[in-house]
């Protein structure tokens, strides 16, 4: 047999890849200069605005969540109507995905203060959403001005994503590969990884030198690995799944809902989102108030033991999907840590677990399932917790969330690349919120099979096969 040539010596591609990497360096550290920059000056401006609305009273929920509602729709309406770019969506994966990397540059503040204005007064959202768009539009406008191939513009937009995600976290590693996994499920482009992790790595220390204060997490040391605790954290993780896809069902539901009604009795849009605040206002008189905006005292007190109750991740999942589905702006991965921590703490009295590790093993699984992002939520809970809390865990947990949750995500726009499983079929490329999935023919073909013979008359079938199989 004829052994394989080696590849001929070609002393371009060296040189081709050193400039490659130069490039990176340069184009990606600026990105993560100025995404930082950008992100820190946000993220002051929102404690300064949610720390001057911390402490009002009950009743005053009644006129500040209406209020927000109504000036989150007329900037979401008009704002775009008044600076929006005709042919552009202010989309990060319409950016990378059909825009060739480029995005609205005119309303690139327009989603951030509105996320100020709806944390501030109350709803219930995420401080990232505006972080990754400010970063994907800063990154865009770099593109433009340094005249960058459709290509690069496209791994520019990752990186500015990354950054944004790695400034608000804290998380420079996970950060950087979120904003590349979270692009389509089950693929990864491994060409965005360097330029994202240089972005996100830069982004966090700038932010850092600007004054951003990071919290991490210390989870008590736990024993040696042992077979038994690994599998029921993958229970927590397969619970935390459901819990995942509860959350997702919830969010389009009241989209659904809200949209139907504004259609059907032609609603001045704005006024959407002032119904929101409305219910929202409404639900706080039964539901503590600690479920409102970030929560993330919430997700401190659960990843430092102190129980938790059964419901708490569905209060916070309610609140989350009435303010985003009537029309409020905010992020949508904070919710899922806090929606995690507080139901994996819960579930660990399950198990036998201890309620801090299932805290944080709980955090991980809802984000790798929610969000369709396993592999940054695994990095994600070795940065915040420093690695203690035992990677092994945290990844058997965090992967069967992934599994667990189907074909769903946060985000409807949500490339998929393959199926999750061998039974199901996928068109690749199609949002996540547009294809269905479909059984595969030979499972649907077995299905038949097992209702016209019967189910002792199949398993017999199958068994004489798989025998014939082995004796061939």
């Amino acid at each position: 047999m004829k052994p394989p040539s080696l590849p001929r010596i070609n002393l371009l591609e060296p040189a081709v890849m050193l400039a490659t990497a130069l490039q990176w360096l340069i184009l990606a550290s600026l990105v993560g200069l100025i995404v930082g920059t950008g992100v820190s000056l946000f993220l002051h401006a929102l404690f300064f605005s949610t720390d001057s609305t911390l402490h009002v009273p009950h009743w005053a929920y009644w006129l500040l969540l209406p209020a927000a509602g109504l000036i989150n729709g007329l900037l979401m309406v008009y704002g775009y109507r008044a600076l929006g770019t005709p042919g552009l969506k202010d989309s990060i994966f319409a950016a990378v995905h059909e825009q060739g990397g480029r995005m609205p540059w005119r309303t690139l503040l327009l989603k951030p203060v509105a996320a100020i204005i709806t944390l501030a007064s109350g709803g219930s959202a995420g401080k990232e959403g505006p972080c990754s768009h400010l970063g994907a539009s800063l990154a865009a406008v770099v593109g433009q001005v340094f005249r960058l191939n459709r290509e690069l513009r496209q791994r520019i937009v990752a990186c500015g994503v990354s950054a944004g995600f790695a400034s608000v976290f804290g998380t420079p590693i996970a950060g950087a590969l979120y904003g590349v996994e979270m692009l389509i499920i089950g693929r990864i482009r491994h060409d965005f990884l360097f330029p994202a992790l240089i972005a996100g790595i830069t982004s966090f220390q700038v932010s850092k030198g600007l004054g951003i204060v990071y919290q991490y997490y210390e989870v008590p040391v736990l024993p040696a690995f042992s077979e038994s605790v690994f599998l029921r954290t993958v229970l927590i993780g397969m619970l935390c799944g459901v819990v995942a896809r509860i959350f997702v069902d919830l969010i389009y539901a009241v989209r659904n809902a809200c949209h139907r009604v504004q259609v059907r009795y032609q609603i001045w849009p704005p006024l959407m989102p002032l119904m929101g605040g409305l219910v929202l206002a409404a639900l706080v008189t039964v539901i503590p108030t600690d479920y409102l905006g970030l929560s993330l005292p919430l997700m401190d007190h659960a990843l430092q033991g102190e129980a938790m109750p059964y419901l708490g991740f569905l209060w916070k999942s309610l609140l989350v999907a009435v303010t985003l589905g009537s029309g409020f702006y905010g992020g949508i991965v904070t919710p899922q840590f806090v929606i995690g921590a507080v139901a994996g703490n819960a579930f660990a009295h399950l198990f036998g677990i201890s309620p801090t590790l299932g805290a944080a093993v709980g955090l991980v699984s809802v984000v790798a399932a929610a969000s369709n992002t396993p592999l940054a939520a695994i990095l994600m809970g070795v940065e915040l917790f420093g690695g203690v809390v035992g990677t092994v865990y945290v990844s058997g947990a965090a992967i069967a969330a992934y599994l667990i949750i189907g074909h769903r995500s946060v985000y409807p726009d949500q490339r998929l690349g393959y199926a999750k499983s061998s039974w199901m079929r996928v068109r690749p490329d199609i949002p996540v919120g547009q294809e269905k999935t479909h059984l595969s023919w030979g499972l649907l073909r077995s299905w038949r099979q097992m209702r016209s013979q019967g189910l002792r008359a199949w398993l017999r079938a199958w068994w004489q096969s798989v025998r014939q199989g082995k004796h061939t």
